[in-house]
């Protein structure tokens, strides 16, 4: 495995200052944003596709570096309701895939979107209860009416650019947990796998190991996040985990957003990154920093320190004590 960064978190410095700071903290892949709420502050997509030498010129200046990129990512809501916000995020994934490709770049990272209640909705609609029985009705329209027609049209678009798409699960949007990635998965297409990042399966309660074991055996984890979550019990007991508080509200909300290893301990850590190479995924473990109590310095430093003591670098010898 290689250990990288989404490089949104650096987006207030220029490109090549952004790559010489990642250089110098021992990485080896960036995860770069081209749209959508990501941002393109390291990307002109539409000068990069206009022109292969400013694409090659922006290779040369990753690759001089001994970095590769794992991900182009775009996280938006492509079915969105409200037809400018769809219109955006699906121009920008169309434009995103054609530059992975052009730039050999395997992933293509965003969200499932979702939907709304009906063709006559203005705002996205996330139903997360079967009752009332007008949840499931919502939650069946968007599927065979929204998600599963658009993906699927997107995925073929991806395998005939030989792109794999990474669905990030993340609460908030229609896929967010193992089930319905593998739900997506099976109505669309293998190019079609999650963007794992563990951070958004705590404040579910689903055990991250747990999901790379599930999505694992389906070879159905195409890149993988690195964020951790805080979990306060006495403020899950006031407010439950779909807690509606802002993000800077940490006092008093159920879960927060940490650095790698100050959520969850330095053990389950290395557990995931066991599970990863258990379960066949021997690619890139991108940093995502969205740490409150920490500034970007500190926040990047403490994940980079922490997972280099744990991530498996190495292929595993033969097995010389059987």
């Amino acid at each position: 495995m290689k250990l990288g960064v989404f490089t949104v978190l650096f987006s207030h410095i220029k490109f090549e200052e952004m790559l010489d700071y990642v250089q110098k903290s021992g990485l080896q892949a960036v995860e770069i944003g081209t749209g959508g709420n990501p941002g393109n502050a390291h990307c002109d997509v539409d000068a990069l596709l206009a022109s292969e030498e400013k694409r090659k010129a922006y290779l040369e200046a990753i690759h001089s570096r001994g970095l590769t990129i794992s991900a182009f990512s775009c996280h938006d809501n492509p079915v969105s309701p409200n037809p400018i916000i769809a219109k955006n995020a699906h121009e920008t994934f169309v434009k995103t895939v054609q530059l992975a490709e052009l730039m050999n770049v395997p992933v293509v990272n965003t969200f499932s979107g979702t939907p709304g209640a009906n063709e006559d909705s203005k705002h996205s609609n996330w139903p997360i209860s079967p009752w009332p029985t007008e949840y499931t009705d919502i939650y069946n329209w968007q599927w065979e009416k929204k998600l599963i027609p658009y993906w699927k049209e997107q995925a073929k678009f991806a395998e005939d650019h030989g792109v794999k798409i990474g669905v990030e699960l993340h609460g908030g949007f229609s896929v967010h947990s193992p089930y319905t990635l593998l739900k997506l998965r099976e109505a669309t297409s293998p190019a079609i796998g999650a963007n794992l990042d563990p951070s958004h399966l705590w404040w579910q309660g689903i055990d991250p190991v747990a999901a790379i074991k599930i999505l694992g055996k389906e070879n159905a984890i195409h890149h993988f996040h690195a964020k951790d979550t805080y979990i306060d019990q006495d403020n899950v007991n006031m407010h439950g985990l779909t807690d509606m508080q802002p993000y800077g509200d940490v006092q008093t909300r159920a879960w927060t957003f940490r650095s790698v290893g100050c959520g969850h301990s330095i053990q389950e850590w290395s557990d995931m990154m066991s599970a990863l190479r258990t379960y066949g995924y021997d690619y890139v473990v991108s940093i995502e920093h969205e740490d409150p109590l920490m500034s970007v310095e500190e926040g990047f430093s403490r994940a980079v320190t922490n997972l280099q003591s744990v991530l498996i670098n190495e292929q595993p010898t033969e097995m010389w004590w059987v």
